[in-house]
């Protein structure tokens, strides 16, 4: 038997009073022991602010990202171990890749997002500046810092890994420390992760902790640098919410909860099309999958009324063919749920459906199970029930049985289908399967507001698309009303999460020292050679080039419009460029003033500038006529670094005029050997 260990004040610490037993999903045997009374609460709460918090805000953005990237791929080495441990939870080799692979894919996403989206720095930046006085000497802009406590992760059983390392990866890109609890369940295997990360040596000292069985009163001391990001059900995330503590402090918390997720197929997705056998697909997918425990699994399956018997017979038809057994064995299609309790609570759920549906696909008193002892261990059928009066059923659209159960509904029109999907009150995920534009602009605009997430699939998009139940780390994960009203994931906004925002006002030059972002107006550093002759390590922000002059003459434009083939006629027809309100006369093409600019600013010798890779924010203020000059400032606003070889260095890039108004103003992208 195995006895489940917490990671607790830099120790671990064995099961003792208050213990519980846990079961294998196949056998039905307690298999380990999890949980400690004796956890010291206030000991850990200390040891993440004082000792992991500063540890990982003396790391910047990138180092974190680094850290990240470098623990993804050490699981990755060992992920087999998990996957043989993973067994008795219920789960199959392809449920436990789900849970392993996808936790560590979103670990390299944010790690990836962290390099390419976020700073070499301490501080992020929300925005770009804003001008609050007239003389561009008083500035504001919005940054984001680490908050300087604790992120208490209290998560579900279905997914072990895959659930704590999609609210850690954010977690620790942000800077904040984390202590995980996961569900008693399948504690076991969250463990057997948590210990291979640590035997890696590459997480700091205090940046993760494990409590394996109960919290204690740990929520009753968080303060308000601290968050709490729980997923499970409604009735627990409604306690949770009311801890008088979390209220009066203002403690951040995120919940993912109950959903009644739905998928539509769309009125032009009739039999023999591709997205009729998409949609069954999908749903058949959808129930089987962890044995339908998956918080975004379809509850609710959602067909025009002249479609029902066709749909029907489709997914019957698909879920006969599913093998209920071991999940051991390569054959299984659907392995057991994660216990008899919860057995016990699906069947009870699935009974409460059945007061207002027929079922008509699979009987939890009469189906095989190979390989196992289906009275022993946790095994259901796949269920189908199917309402037929939705409009007047109410446990359809409230009641989440947590396993293999599915309810069919019919509908009359688009707008009767955005009515019922709208019922649920507030989903993580709905689906839609169609081939019609319009059939999805109409559920979006009618059932949005209602949703953290819209999937549309088709002929199309099916070679790629991901599945209705999967969610990934570059979109948000959440949802409103009943999903809980949080949002985990989301690229960097799951970051953000765990940063402070912060408004900053002062003059160019303290808003330049806080971002260690050049902000125009800030001082100028222009006695050093030209920037484009120094590397990437040499290179200060600030370092500033200003040009000589050069006149745009008639000929120029000329020459430039007959070479490109631009011969707009603000170019080139003097008398409609005048009859144009923005426009003096002919001007100068935009891009004629670039190439320029480039001209004026660059060093044409080889040196450490390998490549112009783009430009961003471009815009032009002013025209310029024939006859006018042009000359351009260059300074370094930013550095990126991107491996030991080079960098990324941001210019701001400033063309004016003879009378020193600004035309054009952009941001140009160089990398730089370092």
């Amino acid at each position: 038997m195995l006895d489940v260990q917490s990671y607790a004040a830099g120790r671990w610490i064995s099961p003792g009073a208050g213990a519980r037993d846990i079961t294998s999903a196949i056998t039905g045997e307690v298999i380990a022991q999890a949980g400690n009374d004796a956890l010291d609460v206030h000991g850990m709460l200390g040891f993440a602010r004082d000792i992991g918090g500063p540890a990982l805000r003396d790391m910047t953005f990138h180092d974190r990202a680094r850290m990240l990237k470098a623990l993804a791929l050490h699981l990755r080495e060992h992920r087999q171990a998990l996957y043989d441990l993973s067994y008795d939870t219920g789960a199959t080799l392809s449920d436990h890749k789900i849970d392993v692979d996808g936790g560590i894919g979103t670990m390299l996403v944010f790690a990836s997002k962290g390099r390419r989206e976020m700073p070499d720095g301490h501080v992020y930046l929300d925005g770009p500046p804003e001008h609050l006085g007239r003389a561009g000497q008083f500035m504001g802009r919005h940054i984001c810092t680490p908050l300087q406590g604790v992120a208490v992760h209290i998560n579900a059983f279905n997914f072990p890994v895959w659930g704590m390392l999609e609210k850690l990866a954010p977690t620790l890109l942000a800077g904040v420390p984390a202590i995980v609890k996961p569900a008693t369940a399948t504690c076991y295997v969250t463990e057997a992760c948590v210990r291979i990360m640590f035997n890696s040596g590459i997480l700091p000292k205090g940046a993760l902790q494990l409590v394996s069985g109960g919290l204690g009163d740990m929520l009753d001391h968080l303060e308000c640098q601290d968050a709490v990001a729980f997923t499970g059900s409604a009735d627990t995330a409604l306690k949770l919410r009311r801890n008088p503590v979390l209220l009066e402090k203002s403690v951040r918390f995120t919940a993912e909860q109950d959903s009644l997720n739905a998928s539509v197929l769309g009125p032009d997705s009739e039999p023999n099309t591709p997205e009729f056998d998409l949609f069954v697909k999908e749903v058949h997918r959808e129930m089987t999958a962890k044995a339908g425990q998956k918080c975004t699994a379809i509850r609710r399956i959602m067909v025009p009324e002249s479609q029902i018997d066709a749909v029907i017979e489709a997914i019957s038809a698909r879920l006969s063919k599913t093998t209920i057994g071991d999940p051991r064995n390569a054959a299984t299609g659907m392995g057991a749920l994660v216990s008899n309790t919860q057995k016990r609570d699906v069947l009870e759920k699935a009974a409460m459906i059945g007061a207002e549906a027929e079922r008509v696909f699979g009987n939890p008193d009469d189906f095989a199970v190979d390989g196992a002892d289906k009275d022993k261990g946790a095994f259901v059928p796949p269920m189908l029930f199917h309402c037929a009066d939705p409009d007047n059923a109410t446990r359809v659209h409230d009641t989440e049985a947590f396993g293999p159960v599915s309810t069919i509904m019919p509908y009359r029109d688009l707008d009767h289908a955005i009515a019922l999907l709208n019922k649920g009150k507030g989903s993580l995920v709905a689906s839609v399967i169609t081939n019609d534009g319009e059939v999805a602009r109409a559920i979006t605009l009618g059932a949005a507001a209602f949703h953290g997430r819209l999937y549309f699939n088709n002929r199309t998009s099916m070679a790629e698309a991901t599945g209705h139940g999967a969610p990934l780390p570059h979109m948000v994960h959440g949802g409103p009303g009943r999903a809980g009203g949080g949002e985990e994931l989301g690229g960097i906004r799951g970051v953000m999460h765990y940063l402070q925002r912060t408004a900053i006002q002062g003059s160019p030059d303290i808003l330049t020292a806080i971002s260690q972002q050049w902000v125009p107006g800030a001082t100028e550093k222009t006695d050093k050679p030209h920037p484009f002759t120094r590397s990437f390590t040499a290179l200060e922000i600030g370092d500033t080039f200003h040009s000589d002059s050069r006149q745009v003459t008639l000929d120029d434009i000329e020459t430039f419009a007959h070479f490109t083939g631009d011969t707009f006629y603000a170019h080139m027809d003097d008398e409609a460029a005048r009859a144009n309100p923005f426009f003096p006369g002919r001007v100068a093409h935009g891009y004629l003033l670039l190439s320029f600019a480039a001209g004026l600013f660059v060093h044409p010798d080889p040196g450490p500038v390998l490549a112009n890779t783009g430009l961003d924010n471009l815009r032009f203020m002013a025209p310029v006529e024939a006859g006018d000059s042009i000359n351009v400032r260059l300074s370094a606003k930013h550095k990126t670094p991107r491996n030991d070889e080079y960098g990324e260095v941001r210019w701001h890039v400033t063309l004016t005029n003879q009378k020193d108004e600004a035309v054009a103003e952009y941001e140009l992208l160089t990398m730089n050997a370092v």
